[in-house]
């Protein structure tokens, strides 16, 4: 607890710091793998470019990006530029780059596609650009599955057939679990649509929770206490806290693990070559074998003072040669038109890493339009925290599967009537 209460108090404090003297522009940054290091040394070229311009790069914990930062954005104060997944919900909080980027046609053109994911409904802002663009989906431990001499199921499997595949490598090799989910609501949206699941009703606020969701939630608290999913990833933390499941996959603890391409980087970084592990698309239900589009956006905060020397920044690394070497050095998917349709070198000698790029590649073209809508939605943030909240309640024993539904329900709707007042 002592050093929960420090890490809060040094990330309110990073928070809080808003750049106060010219020239000074603090940005504000989580990594899911090597990006960090990445971002130091773009930033560190940009610096020697621009003396004029200090950038401090604050690294933190993406639960400090989650729960930290809104409550400093409601106060008026924070970064003056932040990488960010609550994109859409915070978006009345983001700059309008226009007035202060050297040539607004080409952020339109090369990266417009995803604003409306990041601005108010009804804005032609341009409050940054998309650092990368991801898709939830599965990894599969290849070694594994071949150790236990169970086939890895094929393009089409089910939910259910991945967890019984999944469940006999366990078995066989006496592991902790057969798999994991993050723990994140956003991260079990595209099975739900997968099971019929729509969020968004007619008039665009949120619909009551239905039988789709209902269906992939039964099945997950059904695995967990069946001790197929790893009970601990969604009951070790409270409320919308993110857990991811990387770990227990990068150390063999569990055959699959469905997470999202952001993976990639990590998961080949951390298992070098301890094992084989194939991304496997997502899993269909129903409905759909659709992941959830998605991504990390770099945007300006509008509480900055230094708002011109911000859209310098933002300029240098929207820049197309910038942007490609930190998706050739990342191992992320690009959202600027013209590095993708520009030749792409992927800086990896790891033989999984390209195999499960394209993977995701190809998973794009199976997205549900109930999960493509969720990234420009103003609710989904809403939604997603509902969801893992009361569904970890279930797991640990705390709430049934009906009053977890009416929770869920409940909870939005208060969310929806405090942002209307």
């Amino acid at each position: 607890m002592k050093t929960k209460t420090v890490l809060a108090a040094l990330a309110a404090g990073l928070l809080s710091t808003s750049a106060a003297l010219a020239g000074d522009v603090r940005v504000m940054w989580y990594s899911d793998g090597v990006e960090g290091e990445v971002i130091q040394d773009l930033l560190n070229r940009f610096m020697e470019q621009n003396p004029d311009i200090n950038v401090i790069l604050d690294n933190v914990a993406y639960q400090v990006i989650q729960e930290q930062l809104p409550i400093e954005l409601e106060a008026g104060r924070g970064p003056d530029i932040a990488r960010v997944t609550n994109i859409k919900a915070l978006a009345h909080h983001w700059l309008d780059l226009t007035p202060h980027i050297a040539d607004p046609e080409y952020w339109r053109t090369n990266l417009g596609e995803q604003f409306d994911w990041m601005r108010p409904d009804g804005s032609d802002a341009i409050p940054g650009f998309m650092t990368q663009l991801t898709l939830t989906g599965g990894f599969a431990n290849k070694t594994l599955f071949e150790q236990a001499g169970v086939e890895i199921p094929g393009a089409d499997a089910t939910w259910d057939e991945w967890v019984e595949a999944a469940g006999k490598v366990q078995d066989s090799q006496q592991l902790n679990a057969a798999f994991a989910i993050d723990r994140s609501g956003h991260r079990i949206s595209g099975p739900n649509v997968s099971h019929g699941a729509n969020y968004i009703a007619a008039d665009r606020t949120p619909a009551p929770v239905d039988d789709g969701v209902k269906a992939f939630a039964a099945k997950l608290v059904e695995w967990t206490e069946s001790g197929r999913m790893n009970k601990e990833t969604w009951v070790s933390a409270a409320g919308t806290t993110y857990r991811a499941g990387a770990e227990d996959f990068i150390n063999a603890q569990i055959a699959y693990y469905y997470s999202g391409s952001w993976q990639i980087a990590n998961l080949s970084t951390k298992i070098g070559d301890s094992f084989d592990w194939v991304a496997t698309g997502s899993p269909c239900g129903p409905a759909a074998c659709s992941g959830l589009p998605g991504g990390a956006a770099l945007v300006g905060i509008k509480y900055t003072q230094n708002p011109d020397d911000v859209g310098k920044v933002m300029d240098y690394l929207a820049s197309e040669d910038v942007v490609r070497e930190f998706t050739e050095r990342t191992l992320f998917l690009p959202a600027h038109k013209g590095v993708i349709a520009g030749p792409i070198d992927f800086k990896t000698d790891d033989p999984n890493v390209k195999g499960a790029l394209n993977a995701f590649v190809k998973a794009t073209t199976q997205v549900h339009p109930n999960a493509g809508a969720l990234p420009a939605w103003k609710w989904g943030s809403a939604y997603y925290g509902a969801l893992v909240t009361r569904i970890s309640q279930v797991m640990a024993g705390e709430l049934s599967l009906e009053d977890a539904y009416a929770r869920i329900d409940e909870d939005i709707a208060a969310q929806v009537a405090e942002a209307s007042k």
